[in-house]
């Protein structure tokens, strides 16, 4: 595994991968250095997952010394791991400034269907307060920069790399809401695509639902996938569960989601995160369903991961099968996700929480 920074050394330097290719040509050029060692730190950071600048044997010794003064290529501290049977990793990183936010590796199939798919955050905390959710409990400190939600993927992509492993999928669904950070998700979508060759059609996007937001990005050429966070079938159980959605009329929603797929070609998915006896009655299916197929969308099925605070309890394995059964059985495309990180606290927020909790 490559070297990395000890606590407290980066807290003077730029972050390396806030900086784009050209930015980094600009700086270079500025010292009087070819642009074209630009590329051959890309090259070392992204492909060969080296994290100090003296072990970048092909660039001047000098521009060595003068990298590694100017910049860190990771700037946090992983504080803690969780690891839970099967593979699934959530690390929690602590940055320069003494916040802290989560990512979280699922692993997925075997061989040569293996799938590696890691799960980035975009916020410090969450101003959406969802009441299942441990992630908006104590609401939001800050947006990350587009070098901090890299860094977590890279991280991820090294790990996975030591051992014969590839990243292969991304979902911005950790910490926070995306399109709240709208300019530093879409940047990180295309510099996750175009320096990790991560397909943008494996490039997932997870949002609450901000019309606004929705919209534009369909405009962006992005074609990653959308997956609205809706989790009730009716304004009135989202407004119960979705302080937001008090201001975001449902309608207006499910309408601009419609829009991103008419302009898109890509079909939205619709995550549901199954809470028992709150959202996951037959009726709650039918209507579900009803939504679904009005934006031929995939329904994407979660049992609730509990928090220790809030009062929402994880259904049943029947009650969960019951409740896909009755959305197939009403026209839906839905599929039930296998749990993975129960013993991970790979729910958004969990590990964090722990964390900050007082002891005892």
């Amino acid at each position: 595994m490559p070297v990395e920074p000890t606590a407290g050394e980066t807290t003077a330097r730029s972050h390396l991968l806030d900086f784009t290719t050209e930015e980094l040509e600009l700086w270079l050029d500025d010292f009087g250095w070819p642009a074209f060692h630009a590329r051959q730190v890309r090259r070392w950071v992204f492909e060969q997952h080296v994290r100090r600048f003296a072990d970048m044997t092909d660039l001047p010794s000098g521009l060595r010394r003068q990298l590694d003064e100017g910049f860190a290529v990771f700037v946090a501290d992983e504080v803690e791991r969780s690891n839970a049977p099967g593979g699934t990793a959530k690390l929690l990183l602590r940055w320069p400034d003494g916040a802290s936010t989560e990512t979280v590796m699922i692993p997925a199939g075997d061989h040569g269907r293996a799938r590696r798919t890691v799960c980035l955050s975009t916020q410090v905390g969450c101003n959406v307060g969802c009441r299942f959710c441990a992630s908006g409990i104590g609401g939001m400190r800050r947006n990350l920069s587009v070098g901090e939600v890299l860094e977590q993927a890279l991280r991820i992509a090294a790990e996975l790399a030591s051992r014969g492993e590839s990243l292969t999928h991304v979902v911005f669904m950790g910490m926070g809401e995306p399109l709240a950070n709208y300019g530093v998700t879409v940047e990180a979508v295309r510099r996750l695509n175009r320096a990790l060759g991560i397909g943008r059609r494996r490039i997932t996007v997870s949002t609450v639902g901000l019309p606004k937001q929705i919209r534009r990005l369909a405009g962006e050429d992005l074609q990653a996938t959308l997956a609205l966070s809706l989790h009730a079938p009716t304004s009135e159980l989202r407004r119960r569960l979705i302080p937001w959605a008090e201001a975001i009329d449902l309608d207006a929603v499910l309408d601009a989601c419609r829009e991103y797929f008419r302009r898109t070609g890509r079909e939205v998915t619709l995550e549901y995160c199954l809470l028992a006896g709150v959202n996951d009655e037959p009726e709650h299916a039918r209507q579900l369903a009803e939504i679904a197929t009005g934006l031929r969308a995939h329904v994407n099925l979660m049992m609730y991961n509990p928090v220790v605070e809030l009062p929402f309890v994880r259904p049943s394995r029947n009650r969960a099968i019951a409740f896909l059964k009755d959305l197939r059985a009403a026209g839906a495309n839905a599929h039930l996700r296998h749990s993975r990180g129960l013993e991970a606290d790979a729910a958004c927020g969990q590990l964090r929480r722990r964390h900050e909790l007082p002891a005892g």
